[in-house]
């Protein structure tokens, strides 16, 4: 155990701060990635992966780029600050034109900032911000997971898959609840 632990410790030892990052976000270690990365819009994306939106969009916050102002306006939309996020994809867009993942995202992040006014802030049985964060998994062989079988899924069975399934741009979160809740008679907000 000792050769190996010194083994790990000399394979360290060469590499830089963000090689180890880098090496830890591979493995899916986001917060020990984050830990690692001097480079800082790696470490935002650690961050982001790892589910810490609020320290998250404070690093992307200190980056002057579309992506950074595109990925810090998805953390807000997460932490529920729909103003905000609105106002740092039209930052994002200022720098990428016509950028249609931003244009998505900024229009849903409108629409929530909205529904939020006409409410009173009174969302019923929804909350604010996200849920709950599931990164979509693959299996050992790259490929998506599939389900399989002919038998219908009750509602927890679905929604445990749909949130395995869900992918981290508001855009594409919100419309498949949508359509989940449109296909199955829901009520929508």
């Amino acid at each position: 155990m000792k050769v190996l632990s010194l083994v790990i410790l000399a394979s360290t030892f060469w590499l830089t701060a963000d090689q180890q990052g880098q090496q830890a976000f591979r493995d899916g270690e986001y917060v020990l990635a984050a830990e690692n990365f001097s480079n800082l819009m790696w470490k935002a994306t650690a961050l982001y992966r790892a589910g810490n939106f609020k320290q998250a969009q404070a690093v992307f916050a200190r980056l002057d780029t579309a992506e950074a102002h595109y990925n810090r306006g998805n953390c807000l939309v997460f932490l529920g600050q729909y103003e905000d996020a609105v106002a740092s994809y039209d930052r994002s867009l200022e720098r990428r034109a016509g950028w249609q993942a931003a244009i998505d995202n900024r229009a849903i992040a409108r629409a929530r900032a909205e529904l939020l006014k006409q409410t009173g802030g009174d969302l019923g049985d929804q909350t604010i911000g996200a849920d709950e964060i599931v990164f979509d998994k693959t299996n050992k062989n790259g490929e998506e997971t599939e389900v399989s079988g002919e038998q219908p899924m009750d509602a927890s069975s679905m929604q445990a898959l749909w949130l395995r399934k869900v992918q981290t741009r508001p855009a594409d979160f919100l419309r498949a609840k949508f359509a989940y809740q449109q296909r199955f008679g829901e009520q929508q907000p």
